[in-house]
């Protein structure tokens, strides 16, 4: 097993602007190590958890869970953050599971952007001033379910007995 070397404290700042670089050249796993290092030098730098939780989603499509990202979020010191956040998770576990498109798919995909929708409204109303991004990511999700037809609430047990009566 190999021990892992400390990042100084001093490097920070640029190792943090690796990361951004890592997530646009679509090499997450490499900027994940990056925010691992960060925060075992500083545990409560919170653009590291950030960028751990974005990091983290971005692998979704290859098959990481949402757990761990999830997990995350009572790390983040702001009430605005761990709500937007959540969001952030919701909506992109719901677009790994519209993209896979395997039976029920969509409806639990619609579950998840439903979820998000309702993070981004909680968000929406913690948000700073200035700040829309919920409000952003809230119309992004509603343009998706309106876009499919697919993407539709599981019918309900009750409703669909009923129906083959």
């Amino acid at each position: 097993m190999y021990e892992l070397k400390a990042l100084s404290r001093d490097a920070i700042p640029e190792a943090l602007s690796k990361v951004e670089r890592y997530r646009l050249l679509n090499e997450p796993a490499e900027a994940e190590s990056i925010c691992r290092d960060v925060l075992r030098t500083d545990p409560d730098n919170q653009q590291a958890v950030v960028m751990l939780v974005l990091t983290l989603t971005d692998q979704f499509h290859r098959g990481l869970s949402a757990k761990e990202a999830k997990d995350l979020i009572p790390r983040l010191q702001n009430e605005y953050d761990r709500a937007y956040y959540r969001g952030i998770i919701a909506e992109r576990w719901a677009k790994t599971l519209y993209e896979h498109d395997r039976p029920g798919s969509a409806s639990t995909a619609y579950a998840f952007f439903r979820e998000a929708m309702d993070w981004f409204d909680k968000a929406e109303a913690l948000r700073p001033p200035g700040n829309d991004d919920a409000i952003l990511r809230w119309n992004t999700c509603a343009r998706l379910l309106m876009r499919d037809p697919r993407l539709q609430p599981r019918p309900e047990e009750g409703t669909e007995a009923l129906l083959l009566e």
